[in-house]
């Protein structure tokens, strides 16, 4: 272990020296560091801290403060609602549910009709958005349209300058639209609402001359079908010269039950007379004669319903029922489509009458006080905030690389 250690207190460039007891060796003790001097590196860290991160911060606040022009917003709020009234027609079936689609799909149809280029064309057609967007081009050009842009870049300025939130929970929609003054922000916001008005009007529109063609060709389709089905009946019964085959087998029936009644009449006779008279009474031979008669008839009858030659047309009664229930089940089946058929037809006649869709506007177009955008306080702190980060980046990348080499 060292005993002592002598330093040089007096001369930095004296080295301290430590004497081993055992070995009576002396080793040298390296001095303290030096205080840190600024070097080189330091001078070009400083200088690239004023490039990286006060020059862009620099400019910003210079364009932002001079050059920008300020920015006034006008907000809306809409939605779709659907109509909730009950028809007669919605009660019977629901159809107003088949003729019609929800009031959510309509919503996102909405939410992409405000941010696509036909609204803003329809816009252009009433507002000189170009003339608007470029009027202090290339003062602020950053913030404004060049006077020669094509739709394409229109819509894509249109996308800076209108701001659309859509929460497809509740399907409110609410939209900001920016411009050089509070009245022309105003402005295109109504703008924005009677074109988004125009579109739903031309939804209902075309769903109510779709459900109508399609009510009508159904309701012709129906009736052509039960036009089709009373022919084919009228012709079986023109054919057969038969108009009912039930009826007529049901008084068929009675005859057969009337023969089965004489019948049994006259064997009731025949025994009271044959137990008071020999068997060559007349009265007794007529008897039988009669009883014979009626079994032949009953007899004849009943062959009847299964013979060919039952009608003219050679049908036996077997068959003539099997065609005449199937042209009923087909008639009554033609009856039934005509009447679901006629109610659909109402049910679009009542539609058409009236708007499914509607837009609520919930929120009318604001006109501004102040100037709202650019945010500069805003920007020129992300401006920072992101200079720095880079320029810490390039700082630890350079060390990097010089610890390496």
């Amino acid at each position: 272990m060292a005993d002592t250690v002598e330093s040089g207190t007096e001369k930095p460039e004296k080295k301290s020296r430590t004497r081993d007891k055992a070995s009576g060796s002396v080793t040298p003790i390296r001095p303290t560091a030096r205080p840190a001097r600024r070097q080189t590196r330091h001078r070009g860290l400083l200088l690239s801290i004023l490039i990286i991160v006060g020059l862009p911060v620099l400019l910003t606040t210079v364009y932002l403060t001079v050059f920008a022009k300020d920015q006034y917003a006008s907000k809306v709020g809409f939605t779709i609602r659907q109509e909730e009234t009950s028809t007669a027609s919605e009660l019977m079936g629901g159809l107003s549910s088949i003729l019609g689609a929800g009031a959510q799909s309509h919503a996102d149809l909405l939410f992409e009709f405000v941010q696509s280029q036909e609204i803003v064309q329809r816009i252009s057609e009433e507002f000189d958005l170009v003339g608007h967007y470029s009027a202090n081009w290339p003062y602020d050009p950053i913030f404004s349209l060049w006077p020669d842009a094509s739709i394409e870049d229109v819509v894509w300025f249109w996308g800076r300058m209108v701001r659309v939130t859509f929460d497809k929970a509740s399907g409110l929609m609410l939209v900001q639209v920016r411009a050089h003054d509070p009245e022309t922000a105003q402005v295109i916001a109504r703008l924005i609402v009677r074109k988004s008005e125009e579109m739903i009007n031309r939804l209902n529109s075309t769903a109510r001359m779709d459900a109508m063609r399609h009510a009508q060709a159904d309701l012709e389709a129906a009736l052509e079908r039960l036009r089709a089905a009373r022919e084919a009946l009228a012709e079986f019964r023109a054919r057969t010269q038969i108009v009912d085959p039930q009826a007529d087998v049901q008084a068929r029936m009675g005859v057969l039950s009337n023969l089965q009644q004489q019948l049994a009449e006259a064997l009731v006779e025949h025994d009271l007379l044959s137990q008071t008279t020999d068997a060559n009474d007349p009265r007794l031979r007529q008897l039988t004669r009669r009883i014979e008669a009626i079994r032949t008839r009953i007899r004849d009858e009943r062959q009847s319903f299964t013979q060919l030659d039952v009608t003219i047309d050679d049908t036996d009664y077997p068959r003539l029922i099997a065609q005449f229930e199937s042209l009923q089940v087909d008639q009554v089946f033609a009856e039934s489509t005509y009447q679901a058929a006629l109610t659909a037809m109402d049910a679009a006649r009542s539609n058409a009458s009236r708007q499914n869709l509607f837009l609520a506007n919930f929120i009318q177009p604001t006109l501004a006080q102040r100037s709202q955008y650019p945010q500069t306080t805003l920007l020129i702190s992300l401006s920072f905030f992101f200079s720095l980060m880079f320029w810490a980046i390039l700082a630890l990348v350079f060390y990097s690389l010089r610890d390496r080499g």
